[in-house]
Parts: C-alpha cells; sequence; structure tokens
C-alpha cells in the first residue's frame, strides 16, 4: 500500500489502518461517534494527502477546462476556487473536483484519491490543445482542519488574515514556518475550516504545530470513518457511491455546476442541455428515517405499494439527529421533499421521509 508523509504518525498513535484507494490510510483514532463529534463542536484534523492534485498550465488551460468540466471557469479569477466535475460521453461522471485559479494561465485541479490514475488518464486523452498538464500528486502533502474553532486554531499559526479568505478562496502563503503553504477555505464537512496544501517535507512540523496551538479546544486527529458521516449529514454527494460513470450530474443534483454558457462546448454538452430541457427520470434525494433502522448502501428504496423505485448510495445512523440518514436515486416524482418512501431492510420497508439537505446545519 501507499503511504501518506503522516502514515507513520497515524500509526504511532494507535489508529486503526485500513486500505483506501490503495494508501494505508486511518480509519478512527477514538471511534467515529467521538471523531465526529470533535469536529462538530470543536475542531479535528484528518489526513487528505492521498488526493491528486493536477497543475493546468499554459496559454490553452482555460480552453482545456471550459472543455473538460462542467463547470463555467471562466468566470474565476486569481484565488477562487470552483466545484465542478469531469462529464464523460455517456451521460455520467468521470470524477468530482475542485479547480483553483492561480493566474490567468495557471490551475491547479484537485481530483478524489480513487479516481487519481483515472482522472490523469483522461485529462490527457481529451488535451488537444496541448495545455501543459502536471501530476503533483506525490510532491503534495494536505491537511484538512475542520470544525468551528478550527480558525481560531490556525490563526495562531499564520500571518495570513484567515478573517480575509471568504468560503471557496484561498491564499499562499508563511504557515508554522513554512513557506508557499496554500491555504484553502473549503473543506468536506460541513462544519467550516480549512486545507492546507504543502511540501511532504513540512509535514511533521507542520502536523506538530497543529496539534499543540489547538491543545487547549482539544483538537484531534479525525480518520476517514467520520469524514464520511461528517460529509453525509453535510449533504455532500461521494463519488463511487453517490456519483459514478453512470450518474448524470443533472440527476445527482449538480446541475448548478453544470453551465450551458456561450461558447462552452464540454464534453457530452448536447446531451446533457437535453436533459436539462427535457427532465431526468430520476434525482438523487435525501431522507431521514422515520421507522428505527440503518439504510445502508445498495438496499432498495420502495413506494408504499411495495414496488422498487431506487437504490440507497449513502447510508449511515446520524451521529448528530441520532437516526437513521442516507442519500439514494429514485424516480424523479418521489425525489420532492416531505415525499414518503421506505427502505427495505431486512425484508422490512421501514418508512423515511425525503428532505432538503443538509441534514446539520453549520453552526
Amino acid at each position: 500500500m501507499k503511504t501518506t508523509p503522516f502514515t507513520h504518525l497515524h500509526i504511532a498513535i494507535g489508529a486503526k489502518m485500513h486500505e483506501f484507494a490503495g494508501y494505508n490510510m486511518p480509519i478512527e483514532y477514538t471511534g467515529i461517534i467521538d471523531e465526529h463529534t470533535t469536529v462538530v463542536n470543536g475542531a479535528g484534523v484528518f489526513d487528505v494527502s492521498h488526493m491528486g492534485e493536477f497543475w493546468v498550465k499554459g496559454a490553452n488551460a482555460l480552453a482545456f477546462l471550459q472543455a473538460i468540466t462542467s463547470n463555467d471557469a471562466s468566470v474565476l479569477t486569481p484565488g477562487k476556487i470552483q466545484y465542478s466535475c469531469f462529464p464523460n460521453e455517456t451521460g455520467g461522471i468521470v470524477d468530482d473536483l475542485l479547480v483553483y485559479c492561480y493566474e490567468e494561465d495557471t490551475y491547479l485541479l484537485v481530483v478524489n484519491a480513487g479516481n487519481l490514475q483515472k482522472d490523469w488518464d483522461w485529462c490527457n486523452a481529451h488535451n488537444p490543445m496541448n495545455a501543459v498538464l502536471e501530476n503533483a500528486s506525490d510532491t503534495t502533502a494536505q491537511l484538512a482542519i475542520q470544525g468551528p474553532r478550527a480558525t481560531e486554531i490556525l490563526q495562531r499559526l499564520t500571518p495570513v488574515d484567515l478573517s480575509q479568505i471568504p468560503y471557496y478562496t484561498f491564499r499562499e502563503g508563511e504557515f508554522a514556518g513554512c513557506r508557499n503553504v496554500l491555504i484553502s477555505n473549503t473543506g468536506y464537512t460541513g462544519a467550516g475550516g480549512f486545507e492546507l496544501y504543502f511540501a511532504p517535507e513540512d509535514a511533521a512540523s507542520i502536523w506538530n504545530a497543529i496539534f499543540e496551538a489547538g491543545r487547549a479546544e482539544g483538537i484531534k486527529p479525525i480518520g476517514l470513518g467520520a469524514r464520511d458521516t461528517l460529509r453525509l449529514e453535510a449533504g455532500f454527494c461521494l463519488y463511487g457511491n453517490d456519483l459514478d460513470d453512470t450518474t448524470s450530474p443533472l440527476e445527482a443534483g449538480l446541475g448548478w455546476i453544470t453551465k450551458f454558457a456561450e461558447g462552452k462546448d464540454f464534453t457530452n454538452r448536447a446531451s446533457l442541455e437535453r436533459q436539462k430541457q427535457e427532465g431526468v427520470a430520476r434525482k438523487l434525494c435525501a431522507f431521514e428515517m422515520i421507522d428505527k433502522g440503518i439504510p445502508r448502501h445498495g438496499y432498495e428504496i420502495v413506494d408504499a405499494e411495495g414496488h422498487i423505485t431506487g437504490t440507497v448510495t449513502s447510508g449511515t445512523m446520524s451521529p448528530f439527529l441520532r437516526k437513521g440518514i442516507g442519500m439514494g436515486y429514485v424516480k424523479t416524482e418521489l425525489a420532492k421533499a416531505g415525499t414518503e418512501i421506505f427502505i427495505r431492510i431486512r425484508n422490512r420497508d421501514l418508512k423515511a421521509q425525503v428532505i432538503k439537505p443538509p441534514f446539520r446545519i453549520k453552526k
């Protein structure tokens, strides 16, 4: 298995380790519920160095992004970040990603760890304009510091004014005595906070500085288990569960990142534009259990008559709500908030209700 610059630290403090996307990653330290609660109420640190980072540079960088991503990258200015996806030719999604605009002709793409090689191959195969592509995944370390106390803890370690970095923007500067750290107001927990990108040789210094700075606030390392429960409570999609090569961005509720701007001829645009005009037969919905039960990935979703109408894509027992929650694709007419659906759990159809996410409102 691959390792991150922090793997030895996770093992040393007793993390439960497991393979994820080819990496030896921490799943939990003190327990998923404890770690989840730590982030919601305070601050936690996630090792996300397994994520992929690609540079796109040169005079044709923007033209490349406009052709390969669904969102309109032309609106980005230096310091801005955009959520987007790579549509495929058959109506699905190659991956979802973040696009960072450094300069007019320099961008950083942050892609999912499990799709790193797939995305790199896709980008190279769809680059007729010969934009300069650089895979920086092995030379980039990343930590996500999330939670309502994250900002005050991190501010002790940098002269950069974090209050001047709004959501989905970034700055580059000194952090914990290390230079050229990218400080990004992003994260996939719904609890607020920042993500830091830096050279692997600075990993130990930055890790130790963060935990020392946040000692009084009870900052803790957080594993991938709590990362998943946090993102689900926030209503965020997970590639491989809620998004894949067969799910259209419009079915997934990602019409807001699918822009049909004039002159933006991206992959499969005509088909997706037709979907927008005609509507889709199924939609991704969020739901919470009314009857007691925990929905799991792959469980069938049925209507009041017991007819199968969809499948659970993500599900868990919510540490915040203390009830089962999930997401899944259903027939479009059942996706409206307030609709009653049923989750088939161990041959029993348990009542649930479609809601408008998020499940947990950020404090």
